[in-house]
């Protein structure tokens, strides 16, 4: 079994422990039955996670991910993978590792709480013709499938439109170079063959999708 298999099922079996295995459109069912444990956890999320993520769920810290505006099921997928030690990073392993089940799912229903967050307004407008490429192979490399037109994913997909450029061009290397492994094969896949340059302009695009994080 490759790595890539065996992290899928472990998420597999997180799922249905964590009761997560919904079809599409049932999520929202879920989310309004959870916002208890999301109350729960704010204050905890202030504490916890705020100094690398922001209160409001806008990193401002390099390489650091925004959590405003994702979903449930992707962030509590992420936890599951800190905890267990499918995902390396030092900080979020020792936060993870001592959650228990009930601690995953408030903070990621908090999580799912935060709405979208636009980027600070840029000192310069954007590169028109990188961004018109980024647009080209964002479309070339069917990410639109998977992360939706406005590139705000949804259930287990991130959202990554307005996600900050660092991360994202972290991310997308890590899983060209097997250094990431997800709970699919399917980013290892998407960006094996994609040249480096072309990764660095997609989190370029990325980072400032003209049509921005939609309001909640």
């Amino acid at each position: 079994m490759t790595r890539g298999a065996r992290a899928f099922a472990w998420i597999t079996a997180a799922a249905a422990c964590f009761g997560l295995a919904a079809p599409a459109g049932a999520q929202g069912g879920k989310a309004s039955q959870g916002q208890g444990g999301a109350g729960a956890h704010a204050q905890r999320f202030a504490q916890l996670c705020a100094a690398c993520h922001g209160a409001n769920g806008r990193s401002e810290m390099p390489n650091t991910p925004v959590l405003a505006g994702q979903h449930s099921f992707y962030a509590i997928t992420q936890l599951f993978l800190f905890r267990e030690g499918r995902r390396a990073n030092e900080a979020m392993s020792a936060v993870a590792k001592g959650m228990k089940d009930e601690d995953l799912r408030g903070f990621s229903d908090f999580i799912a709480t935060l709405p979208p967050v636009p980027a600070p307004l840029p000192t310069a407008p954007p590169d028109a013709a990188r961004m018109k490429k980024g647009q080209a192979l964002a479309q070339e490399h069917k990410c639109v499938f998977c992360h939706g037109a406005d590139f705000s994913g949804g259930q287990q997909v991130p959202r990554i439109g307005g996600q900050r450029e660092d991360y994202l061009q972290m991310t997308l290397h890590e899983f060209k170079s097997g250094k990431r492994v997800g709970y699919t094969m399917a980013m290892a896949e998407a960006v094996g063959r994609i040249p480096n340059e072309d990764l660095d302009t997609l989190a370029y695009y990325l980072a400032r999708f003209p049509g921005g994080p939609p309001t909640k």
